[in-house]
């Protein structure tokens, strides 16, 4: 009876499913159809299209003009206008200005560094800038560092769909112009012979210390640590602690445990001058940050009334590269920070959230689209307001499969059982190393979206999305469907 009733289900999916995808010239292939029906969702959950990227047909359909959550996904709409629109060989500037005099090593005045947007500056990389200053010639400050983040011009509603940032939650943290190691503290860990393990901050922080509550154990499953921001009146202005809770033993080695602060904690000002220091730099004054006054750049102007060259920059790595973090490890913080890039006249004129979206929507009508086939809030797909219809999707892959850049952008994405957040999927099967997808997972959604490589030889621009109250429940389903592609197609 149960084998009969499953019969009966599937018979009925195939049913209610054909018109939507006649519409397209298909019908869902037998394998997946059960696929769906085994999953135990409505068939309002899934928004499915496929279809070949060179020729027009369609081996899958399915809700396709139905618009969905994309979660993840949307880092895909985010990479393909970048990468059109700034290149792919566009990269972030971080610049030092002289404030001053400067003559013999010694600025009588301040150092102004402005944030570019660099998603990926790390301590590392701005201790060897500052060290390639000092090599310049820049030993003495007399005044103070100024840091400028006049690059993005955000408010908290801006924020609104997005969750919070928080300790908890270290890919949820928000765009900054001057952000270091993607805003994340670190602490290393170290066994020691007494009641607690050895703690230091990575980098070194300016006014932060650390409350050591931590004790050594001795079992090998004794590796926890638990890191909490705190401020405090008693401890004066602009000071904080960090207080580490937890148990440590000698197996689990030294390591490095990384949180998230609170967005106001200023970490960048409180690294620099340590790493100032380690440079062989002397610093007179303190970090401060400059006041920021909408429409005025903080480049300041030569005597000739043209804005002064830097001292000295650091550049990023290239767009492609980061276009590739972003999509194989789904790289929140990237994804917004270049998702204001966008924004009309950066960095020359502050980016804004709504300048951002408003380009990137210029650009969707611009790729053939209609307005409401796709639409990007903040580019990373953390908000629910992020949707597309899964045909608009495909439509999108498939352009961008005859583009100048598609080379970049294909192979950002992550392989099937080989690399990124698909690394652990889709192993075993015909799919593996021939589906190239990227990701998506909200507690309402599931998606997959990008090409998958037939055994005939053809490649298909796919679409596949579940959103409701259980979307673990789809993903079988899904992954049933590129498999399925994949020897079929």
């Amino acid at each position: 009876m149960r084998t009969f009733l499953w019969l009966i289900g599937a018979g009925l999916l195939m049913m209610a499913t054909a018109g939507s995808a006649a519409a397209a010239g298909s019908t869902l292939p037998p394998t997946v159809a059960r696929a769906i029906a085994a999953s135990g969702l409505p068939l309002r959950s899934f928004g499915l299209y496929a279809q070949e990227v060179i020729g027009e047909r369609t081996v899958l359909a399915l809700n396709e003009e139905q618009p969905y959550v994309m979660a993840s996904t949307t880092k895909i709409v985010t990479s393909l206008a970048a990468l059109d629109l700034l290149g792919p060989s566009y990269r972030w500037r971080t610049s030092a200005f002289v404030l001053g005099t400067l003559a013999d090593g010694h600025l009588i005045g301040d150092l102004l560094i402005v944030g570019g947007g660099n998603a990926q500056l790390t301590s590392d990389e701005l201790r060897a800038w500052f060290k390639r200053m000092r090599e310049q010639g820049l030993r003495e400050i007399d005044g103070d560092i100024v840091l400028d983040r006049y690059a993005f011009q955000l408010d908290p509603a801006d924020h609104a769909g997005t969750p919070m940032q928080s300790a908890a939650q270290p890919r949820h943290v928000w765009p900054d112009a001057m952000t270091l190691d993607e805003g994340l503290i670190g602490v290393s860990i170290q066994p020691a012979r007494g009641k607690r393990p050895a703690l230091a901050l990575v980098p070194a922080l300016a006014d932060v210390r650390i409350d050591n509550r931590m004790a050594m154990g001795g079992g090998g499953g004794d590796c926890d640590a638990t890191p909490r921001w705190t401020t405090s009146a008693r401890e004066g202005e602009g000071h904080a602690t960090i207080v580490m809770q937890g148990r440590w033993s000698k197996a689990c080695g030294s390591r490095v445990v990384t949180f998230v602060p609170p967005p106001d904690s200023g970490i960048a000002a409180r690294a620099l001058p340590a790493m100032w220091a380690a440079a062989g730099g002397v610093l007179h004054g303190r970090v401060v940050s400059a006041a920021i006054t909408p429409g005025v750049s903080p480049i300041p102007l030569g005597p000739d009334g043209e804005p002064q060259r830097p001292l000295s920059f650091h550049g990023s790595k290239p767009l492609t590269e980061l276009v590739r973090d972003i999509n194989k490890v789904s790289d929140n913080f990237a994804a917004r920070n270049l998702m204001l890039s966008l924004s009309p006249g950066f960095p020359e004129r502050p980016a804004t959230l709504a300048g951002a979206q408003k380009i990137v929507g210029m650009w969707l009508r611009d790729q053939g689209l209609q307005d409401g086939d796709v639409r990007v809030e903040n580019g990373s797909g953390l908000s629910h307001t992020e949707r597309a219809r899964p045909r608009a999707m495909v439509q999108l892959l498939r352009k961008a499969w005859r583009t100048a850049q598609a080379q970049a952008f294909f192979e950002s994405l992550p392989i099937a059982g080989v690399d990124g957040t698909l690394k652990n999927r889709l192993q075993g099967g015909r799919a593996a190393g021939q589906a190239y997808l990227k990701t998506g997972t909200l507690n309402d959604t599931r998606a997959l979206a990008g090409y998958v490589h037939g055994l005939s030889g053809k490649m298909y621009a796919v679409a596949l999305m579940v959103n409701g109250a259980d979307p673990a429940a789809g993903r079988p389903a899904l992954d049933a469907m590129v498999e399925w592609l994949a020897k079929n197609g």
